[in-house]
């Protein structure tokens, strides 16, 4: 089955389909310099309009890329803290739009 919302690949071929906080803090946690490098977050479908990666830095740490071209965000940060890395992963992602969810109620009441 693919998955409802998103997806996770990373460079040496895991893949996740919706993955919460823990999936991906311990998809983050296996990255290495030297054969998985990246993880990449999108929905499962064909040219997505949003993406956001995790990859490992030279000198350490982790280089976070946040991309929606239906917003017209484009974000990179660097981060340590694998655990506040998915978590704001996870909130990031929650604002994404998805295909069969409703639509955000934008007015007030």
């Amino acid at each position: 089955m693919a998955a409802r919302y998103y997806c996770v690949d990373s460079e040496s071929g895991d893949h996740v389909d919706d993955p919460s906080e823990d999936a991906l803090f311990d998809l983050i946690g296996e990255l290495n310099d030297s054969d998985n490098t990246f993880a990449v977050i999108q929905p499962d479908e064909d040219d997505p309009a949003w993406f956001a990666s995790v990859a490992v830095l030279d000198e350490g740490g982790y280089e976070i890329v946040l991309r929606d071209s239906t917003r017209r965000e484009h974000e990179v940060t660097t981060e340590t803290d694998i655990g506040g890395i998915a978590n704001n992963l996870i909130i990031w992602l929650a604002g994404r739009d998805f295909p069969g969810r409703p639509a955000r109620q934008t007015g007030t009441f």
